[in-house]
């Protein structure tokens, strides 16, 4: 075995000749390339980044002395791209857990067999450099790792999303040099790195070295204060250099005037400063940035500087005086391919989606980001809640959550170093962001002194930031001292909880929801419910929807399908399942319908109705800090789903925060139409994030009319004789062009036809079973208890009668329940056929005590191969549920089967549409069937080619096997989705919990041509 000291195992040892942390920064030759932020431009820098030889070894047991040797033969060994993740290469276990640690919970030991990862690249420095000092810089490996070079031993390292920066100029020459680097996966740190995500491993973000002058700039910190009017700022750009030398200082504005410059010699510590009268105000909304450029010696350093003052007034949270709403998602880094190695082009393709859907706030959930991340956030446009590299959630399942036993690490002294190191290495590193408004000591590890030791660190660094944890929350129970964090921090609180928060005046604090509205599989669906009551009070900052991203491996099965696992997929052990699977996009950045519910709920402008007849609207601006100048607004007005009229609307200068009154020309005539306005701002300019057009959001309302009625049942004129035979069980109605059959004994229709064209495929049936969304986890359990999942028909009595010349009428007495348990419930069923061939349905239930709310209830019919035309009025063009519809608008929609189905890695209920009136599926030549309800009624709608059960058995989206047949529900209700994975149970309002009930249905075999 290698003989090194065993750091890995030592809380105490944090570092071995490892620098003193700083803010991010590279050194370039002049001005304009300092600006151009281009990297390898510098004539200081030079990537390490490429093809490194690599060896893996289970265990660090394997590894020998030698190997970091220069002149080692490593010629054997692998190839590996730096940076990567080695699981992601084919080395070591793919692995996701979240809460529970994928070793034994013996802090701070780890397991004898620790994987290990040799690295090992030559590479050449030039003469150029002879005269500078040289720096190596690892912006991220996981979890610790051991450096030589030219073999000598430099030093060693621990904390995995933080820089680690060494002196290397006693170990470099000119010339050929040799770096080795023993990276292993576990070490007492990991304890510290129980984050919610796959285990990933290796140098996984850049590799760099830096030529330094002798005496150069190593820290600095630019401050900014504001007067009380925002009229005037003060930067002061408080410098440590390395020894004396002359710093000149220039701050230029965002269009690179000159706006102030300095000069002072420096020895180690001092100060310039800058005074700017009327200056631009940096916020997500407008992210204007001046430059500060810094001389030293050949060097040219450049910091962006947003003036802006964030702090908390009276328990509201305020940015440049103003409450701010913090509208944001929780992002993990997360690549399907490259695991937790991000291009830059992907961190702008999330922040490019998130604008584009209203989001303005990014927790950096759990740790601090690649440092170019928070450059972009600064020049796009977002608050970021940066978060320190600290979760220690196994501590707690460890122990079966006994008392105390979450909290064991933060009340340890003996691991207070290695916490506040891990704040400490956060905030001097990204102190110099305008875009990092809060900074926060990570997530879920309890609360103790070693927390508060931290804090308290914060604050003192940096006073000009509020400190968040949400560990602290008094249901943790465990230190009571909250004094130095500044607000109060929930976890999936329920609207409830938050609005009495709101309430109490001895809540002095503001709340901000760090996690709420779990994002997982089809959900969530009570965004709306929070953030009406986020608006409502100011004591509410807002939150982070968990989560951005489905944290799905791209991979395939054994005959080549693609898909993407999760935890278990690998045999990996322990895990938690589709858990990862839990974002608003797919894991390659495809929004989910949740995303677009979001972006719909959060929107920054609000239309409302004053007078709906006469075209009157107030508009609300609820940007903070511009004007509505930057948009368009457009208007359409569709009768019965055809538009008949559109404009533009007036050109807009709302100020924040305030409303101003449209009137929209619109006009109608007195008919049955159905009519509805629907208004739509979209951007006026392209931005780095969206072209000209994009739209921003939209609001729709019916126009009210004492004539309107819902569109219901078609008027089909000419009633024809009905023929009824019975033979033996089934009972036969014909008409002048339609057959149907009746199942007598089973009490259903089994045959609907017009034309000879037949409509069914299989019986019809009742429905309660849908496949469980994610956020059904919980409550399916008591759905399978009753029997929910096996609910079959028992039949009591079934009776026909025809009433006249062109009515027939059957009657059902029936039960639905399944094996085991009582019925869940009874009901009578009244069919009714008249000389159309229009099939009536009048269901009268009456639900079990003492039941759980059901998933849904309605009709099940499998219309035949060929019925892939899905046209309906109701919600769209997407799915929608009671409960998350926000963006969805109601209209006259023609779709596919296909089109209908929205995708989720986990199979479950999907493609509903809430609120339909009535809906046609048929082959393309328009023979088919037609649902409605009784005037003034709506139904939920769903045509599909997978069954509740097809979903519900399948693990995977490539696991399902695509039916030939259309498999349609005609719902009385279909239950809410809410996020009751992670959150708070499904709202009342929101559950299908009536102990009777109506459903009332029709069903109209046509040919579309014909009506």
């Amino acid at each position: 075995m290698i003989s090194v000291t065993k750091h890995w195992e030592n809380p105490s040892v944090l570092q071995v000749n490892r620098q003193q942390p700083r803010a991010y920064y590279i050194p370039y030759g002049d001005a304009v390339h300092a600006n151009a932020r281009k990297r390898g431009r510098s004539p200081f820098y030079r990537t390490l980044n490429g093809s490194w030889k690599f060896q893996y070894h289970s265990s660090v047991k394997q590894v020998e002395d030698g190997f970091f040797e220069e002149h080692a033969d490593v010629s054997e060994w692998d190839d590996l791209i730096v940076p990567s993740c080695w699981q992601t290469n084919g080395y070591d276990q793919l692995h996701y857990t979240n809460v529970n640690y994928p070793i034994p919970c013996d802090p701070p030991y780890v397991p004898d067999a620790n994987p290990a990862g040799l690295y090992v690249r030559d590479f050449h420095v030039s003469s150029r450099w002879d005269h500078k000092d040289k720096y190596i810089v690892f912006e991220g490996v996981n979890s610790c790792f051991y450096l030589w070079v030219n073999g000598a031993y430099v030093g060693y390292s621990q904390g995995s999303r933080v820089p680690a920066e060494f002196q290397l100029t006693p170990y470099l020459r000119s010339g050929r040099n040799r770096i080795a680097v023993m990276v292993l996966k576990w070490c007492d740190g990991t304890y510290m790195e129980d984050q919610d995500l796959w285990r990933f491993s290796g140098i996984f973000r850049d590799v760099y070295l830096l030529a330094r002058d002798t005496v150069h700039i190593r820290d600095t910190f630019n401050k900014v204060e504001l007067s009380d009017d925002y009229l005037q700022a003060t930067l002061t750009s408080e410098i440590e250099t390395t020894g004396l030398t002359e710093v000149r200082a220039e701050l230029k504005d965002a269009e690179g005037r000159l706006v102030g410059e300095s000069v002072a010699s420096i020895n180690g510590r001092g100060a310039l400063r800058f005074t700017l009268g009327n200056p631009v105000l940096w916020n997500a909304e407008k992210p204007y940035l001046y430059q500060l450029y810094l001389y030293s010696g050949e060097e040219v350093v450049a910091f962006p500087v947003g003036i802006r003052k964030v702090d908390i007034k009276d328990g509201v949270f305020r940015i440049n005086g103003q409450p701010i709403k913090l509208k944001g998602v929780n992002r993990h880094d997360s690549h399907p391919e490259l695991g937790q190695t991000i291009p830059v082009n992907h961190m702008l393709k999330d922040l490019h989606l998130m604008k584009q859907h209203n989001v303005n706030t990014i927790r950096t959930s759990h740790y601090p980001n690649d440092p170019r991340f928070l450059e972009l956030c600064n020049e796009i446009g977002f608050y970021v809640i940066d978060e320190a590299d600290l979760e220690a959630h196994g501590m707690g399942s460890a122990e079966h959550w006994a008392e105390g036993a979450f909290h064991k690490l933060s009340a340890n002294t003996a691991w207070e170093a290695a916490f506040v190191e891990r704040a400490e290495r956060m905030v001097e590193r990204d102190k110099n962001h305008p875009c990092v408004i809060i900074w926060s000591m990570g997530n879920e590890s309890g609360y103790d002194v070693n927390h508060i030791a931290m804090a308290e660190w914060t604050r003192r660094r940096d006073p000009s930031r509020p400190v968040h944890y949400e560990g602290a929350a008094p249901h943790y129970k465990g230190n009571t001292n909250l004094e130095s964090l500044d607000m109060e921090s929930r976890m999936y609180s329920s609207v409830q909880y938050i609005e009495e928060y709101a309430k109490n005046d001895a809540n002095t604090k503001p709340l901000f929801l760090c996690e709420y509205s779990h994002a997982m599989g089809n959900g969530p669906g009570d965004l709306k419910d929070y953030w009406d009551v986020i608006y409502q009070y100011p004591k509410l900052m807002g939150g982070c929807v968990w989560e951005w991203i489905d944290h799905g491996i791209k991979t395939e099965t054994a005959d080549g399908t693609p898909f993407f696992a999760y935890g278990g997929d690998f045999g990996d052990k322990p895990n938690d399942g589709n858990f990862c699977i839990d974002g608003l996009v797919t894991p390659d950045r495809k929004p989910h319908v949740g995303l677009l519910e979001l972006k719909k709920v959060i929107a920054p402008v609000r239309v409302e109705a004053v007078d709906l007849l006469n075209g009157k609207f107030m508009v609300t601006n609820l940007y903070d800090f511009i004007d509505l100048s930057h948009l368009t607004g457009s208007w359409k007005l569709e009768k019965d789903g055809k538009v008949v009229q559109q404009g533009q609307l007036k050109p807009l200068t709302t100020a924040p925060r305030q409303k101003e009154s449209i009137v929209i020309p619109y006009t109608t005539t007195a008919d049955t139409g159905r009519y509805f306005v629907t208004i739509t701002f979209r951007t006026l300019e392209e931005t780095a994030w969206a072209g000209v057009g994009h739209e921003i959001t939209f609001e729709q309302f019916e126009l009210p009319s004492a004539n309107a009625v819902k569109a219901q049942e078609v008027v089909r004129e000419g009633e024809s004789p009905i023929n009824t035979s019975q033979h033996g069980h089934v009972l036969r109605v014909e008409g002048f062009d339609f057959r149907h059959a009746f199942d007598l004994y089973d009490g259903t229709f089994i045959s609907i036809s017009k034309h000879d064209v037949e409509m069914l495929q299989a019986p019809a049936k009742f429905a309660i079973w849908r496949a469980p969304t994610d956020n059904d986890r919980n409550v399916k359990n008591q759905w399978v208890k009753e029997g929910y999942d096996r609910a079959e028909m028992k039949v009591y009595s079934c009776s026909w009668t025809q009433t006249s010349d062109s009515l027939v009428e059957i009657t059902v007495s029936f039960s639905l329940g399944g094996y085991i348990r009582y019925p869940l419930m009874h009901g009578e069923a009244k069919w009714s056929i008249d000389g159309t061939g229009r099939i009536a349905l009048e269901a009268r239930m009456k639900i079990r005590e003492g039941l759980v709310h059901l998933p849904r209830f309605g009709l099940q019919l499998i219309m035949p191969k060929g019925a892939e035309e899905v046209e309906y009025f109701g919600y769209g063009p997407h799915e929608s549920y009671i409960d998350k519809r926000q963006s969805s608008r109601k209209g006259k929609y023609l779709l596919s089967v296909d089109e209908m189905f929205e995708n989720y890695i986990m199979p479950q209920e999907n493609g509903s549409r809430y609120g339909t009136e009535w809906a046609i599926v048929s082959n393309e030549l328009g023979m088919g069937l037609r649902f409605s309800v009784p005037a003034g009624g709506e139904f939920s709608f769903n045509a599909a080619h997978y069954t509740p059960e097809d979903l519900t058995a399948a693990s995977h989206d490539y696991k399902l096997r695509k039916r030939k047949e259309t498999v349609v529900h005609l719902d009385y209700k279909m239950g809410g989705v809410g996020s009751n994975s992670c959150g708070p149970e499904l709202l009342p309002q929101y559950r299908l919990d009536e102990k009777e009930f109506t459903f009332a249905l029709t069903v109209d075999p046509i040919f579309k041509e014909d009506e």
